[in-house]
């Protein structure tokens, strides 16, 4: 079969049963690879006892995405994208195959999970921007703030069905039938790839052997490709400094439960169900609203209403747990809000033979922060306090959010369709205005 027979006019005209066939198969993968997240989490857990050994983990899952992100976006955008997924996917199956039989056979060993943590990470890290750089060739441009808002709705089902199903079935399993439940959950995301065609950039399509640039000319356009655009140096800011100030958000919410508060492991369920359920109905609003006509404007003013939900946890008074439930559901509902716009501007925006390295460099430069915002927030938070941690998080949020609404490199990033022309020096808008 060809792999390159369909373009994306043809693939958008008939897009909706094509892409939600393959969206199905993704959403079954998500809950198989969170039911596994937390089998494994689980055993660490009683096996081990050891936070570090948790925290241990929990770095080896993020390392893949952190280190090689920049350069597995260009092997993205060089290769078949239908394939990578696959690949990909079947990746992720064999590995988690692999240690479900040592887990059979009584031979596990906690550096055995950690290797299979690394390789399933590794493995989403090449799925995840093949699918979003997809995306944009499968659905028609007014299209994506919707079905961003249905990922973002999926995500909030996951995060509250996964972990209680996951309790009940390790109960019931033993860990390998848990694990087995992913490795079906992952065949069926393959399956539809088998049969339905994905759009390729015109790039991968036209290029030929002569005119081809090297991967490593492929990797330094990626990043000379983002340096030349204030908009999005902008967009990768607000991703880098808000994820390391709401990151350690919910690693803390257990210490101020339990220690400002006063209450217990009931009410510290319930901060995650209200977000949850904010991000569902968020993610509902999005799909079939569609936000405002410019994506931006709604982007930001979710993290205006960010700063808003995180400033009530951090303002609730001890005797008013049920402010900081409030504060749990906005940010939950703002969530989708401000990500879902956010990775539709960069699929509208963005040339298509461009969007794996320019989304595995933002998903890079964000998820690196997660382990620098921890090491730092828990010093910090015991030298003044868990609540300042949020009242600070949360009054950046409101801050910046209302201070980009004046920044016209980031309110008009979506009229710069596909970024700087093609050979622009990066250095002649390094020093654009940007958030700093």
């Amino acid at each position: 079969m060809d792999l390159f027979t369909v373009s994306a006019q043809e693939f958008q005209s008939h897009w909706k049963s094509k892409f939600f066939t393959i969206f199905t198969g993704q959403a079954f993968s998500l809950f198989g690879s969170s039911l596994v997240q937390f089998a494994l989490i689980w055993y660490l857990t009683r096996q081990t006892g050891s936070a570090t050994m948790l925290a241990m983990a929990t770095l080896v899952a993020m390392l893949p995405q952190i280190v090689l992100g920049p350069f597995v976006g260009a092997l993205v955008d060089r290769w078949n994208r239908r394939f990578v997924m696959v690949v990909a996917d079947g990746a992720i199956a064999a590995s988690t195959l692999v240690l479900a039989a040592l887990f059979y056979f009584g031979v596990v060993q906690v550096w055995h999970i950690y290797v299979i943590l690394f390789l399933r990470s590794l493995g989403g890290a090449f799925h995840w921007p093949a699918m979003q750089a997809s995306t944009s060739l499968m659905v028609p441009k007014e299209q994506l703030s919707r079905v961003a808002g249905l990922q973002q709705t999926l995500q909030g089902l996951v995060g509250i069905v996964a972990p209680p199903t996951g309790a009940v079935l390790i109960g019931l399993l033993p860990t390998q039938s848990v694990l087995m439940i992913d490795v079906v959950t992952a065949l069926m995301a393959i399956l539809p790839l088998l049969f339905i065609s994905i759009p390729q950039p015109v790039r991968q399509q036209t290029e030929t052997g002569d005119h081809a640039t090297s991967y490593w000319q492929d990797v330094r356009e990626g990043f000379a490709y983002v340096l030349a655009w204030p908009g999005l140096m902008a967009i990768l800011f607000l991703a880098v400094l808000i994820n390391f100030l709401l990151t350690p958000a919910g690693s803390l919410m257990p210490l101020l439960v339990t220690k400002y508060f006063g209450l217990g492991a009931i009410e510290f369920g319930l901060t995650d169900s209200l977000f949850g359920i904010g991000m569902i109905i968020g993610g509902l609003l999005l799909s079939i609203w569609g936000g405002f006509k410019r994506r931006v404007f709604t982007a930001m003013l979710g993290i205006i209403g960010l700063g808003v939900g995180v400033l009530a946890v951090g303002f609730a008074p001890a005797n008013m747990f049920w402010l900081a439930l409030v504060g749990m559901a906005v940010m939950g509902f703002m969530n989708p809000m401000t990500n879902g716009p956010l990775h539709a501007i960069i699929q509208t925006s963005v040339k298509p033979e461009m969007q794996g390295r320019v989304m595995s460099l933002i998903s890079s430069a964000a998820t690196a922060m997660t382990p620098l915002s921890l090491a730092v927030a828990g010093p910090v938070s015991d030298l003044v306090g868990i609540r300042t941690w949020y009242v600070f998080g949360g009054l950046f949020c409101l801050l910046v959010g209302a201070g980009a609404l004046f920044i016209p490199a980031i309110m008009n990033i979506e009229s710069n369709q596909n970024g700087p022309t093609t050979g622009s020096p990066a250095s002649a808008v390094i020093n654009a205005s940007v958030i700093d």
